[in-house]
């Protein structure tokens, strides 16, 4: 099969070559991939830690080729959305069946298979705030895909929805768009405090949005495209102080159990229009090298999209 390589002696890091056709366990079903979206943390850590000749990859969409063994998971011929730690940038995936979601016929592969990463890690990280009928909740990273995501659902679950983006003057009409109701520049911009906080930056901003967190408030520490260390003042978890309880929570996709469902949520969701995936890139596997580069100097305001040209 043909697949995007790694290989770091040419620009962005990817080559198309050829590798060995993945061989599916029992619980896991053959997917031919028809479009991937890319992530920064798959770009940025994947390829540079990765051996050479690797088949990197989270995001795929497509249509299963081979049902799995043990009769789990969608029939042959099922369009899908797949999640996994790698072979999404590739003609044919093994994919857990655990990590498949049913896409409705007739939907945009390039559009659902923005959903594994950027949607499910939205809506498992708003899950875990809790309800957000009537709450305040800060979302940094707008403007990116798990970003962009989070503000349209939290908006959906009846949220008032505050966005950080560094440029709220030219991404400000955009988010309002989308859902928010307030686009500010920092987290020390909120004003009042915040119920919960989907966190996609770290560093600076993960420790200035938790000291905006009300009593019982949780952060979500979901994205580190800073990678700055985080540094929290003394006494900024004294107990008795008026914001008590407070909560941050790590995260990791692929520990989420049964995301299949959410999958075939989302995917609906995008396919009738409910959701808007924030395209921002979008060409065939060919131009890999000039997504890559796009992505990792932080111009995209969304999701980067290759179609997997057969």
């Amino acid at each position: 099969m043909r697949a995007l390589l790694v290989d770091r002696s040419v620009p962005g890091g990817l080559r198309l070559g050829t590798a060995p056709d993945p061989e599916p366990g029992p619980h896991q079903a053959l997917v031919r991939v028809t479009a991937t979206s890319l992530n920064h943390g798959e770009v940025k850590w994947g390829i540079e830690g990765s051996p050479e000749g690797s088949v990197l990859g989270w995001d795929a969409a497509g249509v299963v080729e081979r049902a799995a063994a043990d009769g789990s998971g969608p029939a042959a011929g099922t369009p899908v959305v797949t999640l996994g730690e790698a072979g999404g940038w590739a003609e044919l995936r093994a994919v857990d069946t655990d990590f498949i979601g049913t896409v409705p016929e007739g939907a945009d592969p390039g559009a659902i298979s923005t959903v594994p990463v950027a949607g499910a890690s939205a809506l498992r990280a708003l899950n875990r705030i809790g309800p957000l009928l009537g709450r305040r909740i800060l979302v940094t990273g707008a403007t990116g895909g798990v970003g962009r995501y989070a503000v349209q659902l939290a908006r959906l679950g009846g949220a008032e929805v505050i966005a950080v983006t560094r440029d709220p003057a030219t991404r400000g009409a955009e988010l309002r768009r989308l859902g928010a109701h307030e686009v500010i520049a920092s987290p020390t911009a909120a004003g009042k405090p915040v119920d919960g906080v989907v966190d996609m930056v770290g560093g600076r901003q993960l420790v200035d949005a938790f000291a905006q967190l009300a009593p019982g408030g949780t952060l979500v520490s979901v994205g580190h495209t800073d990678g700055e260390e985080e540094h929290f003042p003394f006494g900024a978890f004294f107990g008795d102080r008026a914001r008590h309880d407070r909560t941050i929570a790590t995260f990791y996709l692929l520990d989420c159990p049964d995301l299949g469902p959410d999958l075939t949520w989302l995917a609906s969701q995008v396919a009738n229009g409910t959701l808007t995936p924030g395209e921002a890139w979008r060409g065939t596997w060919e131009k890999a090298p000039e997504a890559t580069e796009t992505l990792l100097s932080h111009r995209l305001h969304g999701k980067a999209i290759l179609d997997i040209t057969p």
